[in-house]
């Protein structure tokens, strides 16, 4: 069992903390009430930014002490949305919010995942009709195993994760947020994954 903090209540914060819960960990989920968030983060190991990813840099530099040597994990994708509501744009061009989150938090170990999918995939990735491919962008090894093992009690077999390597590489996964509005408009809101076809 591990002590996990869920920061965001939408349905995405929402949606893991359950999942996680069931899994057998221990799941806090934070609320915008004031310290709140310090709280849950400085009790938790592992810290999950389920925040709107527009403002989630400022929200978490500011848990920088609570965050020490804690583990992140964003799955958050930084964008612009257009009068739809949908994503319209990146706002970190030639970077990413994972890359942001680690040069503002340098003693917590960033690992970003999750963030190519619906959400309802994160939880049920056995529900597609083809393995999706969830990756991992991080610097810490030990941080990522963690990361993968929690993604196995969600439901990901092992042969669906993949590590893109250091923190760097969370840009090319949160670019493929962009993907996302079109591929709604044309089909509608069903479940789905950017998948690794080999």
């Amino acid at each position: 069992m591990t002590t996990i903090a869920v920061l965001g209540n939408g349905r995405v914060g929402g949606n893991l903390a359950t999942a996680l819960s069931r899994a057998g960990h221990e799941v806090t989920v934070v609320d915008r009430a004031p310290g709140a968030a310090a709280h849950a983060a400085r009790e938790a190991r592992i810290v999950i930014n389920a925040t709107p990813g527009a403002g989630s840099l400022e929200r978490l530099a500011a848990l920088r002490e609570e965050l020490h040597g804690k583990i992140l994990v964003d799955v958050s994708n930084a964008t612009t949305d257009g009068t739809d509501g949908l994503p319209e744009d990146l706002i970190y061009h030639g970077s990413s919010l994972a890359e942001r989150l680690q040069e503002a938090l340098p003693e917590t170990h960033v690992v970003k995942t999750l963030n190519t999918m619906l959400f309802p995939v994160m939880t049920a990735p056995t529900t597609l009709t083809q393995p999706p491919t969830a990756f991992l962008s991080g610097e810490d090894a030990h941080a990522k195993q963690t990361v993968r093992e929690m993604l196995i009690d969600l439901g990901w077999q092992k042969d669906w994760i993949t590590d893109l390597g250091g923190i760097r590489t969370a840009r090319a996964t949160e670019a493929a947020i962009l993907f996302v509005p079109h591929v709604i408009r044309a089909t509608g809101f069903t479940p789905f994954a950017i998948s690794i076809a080999r």
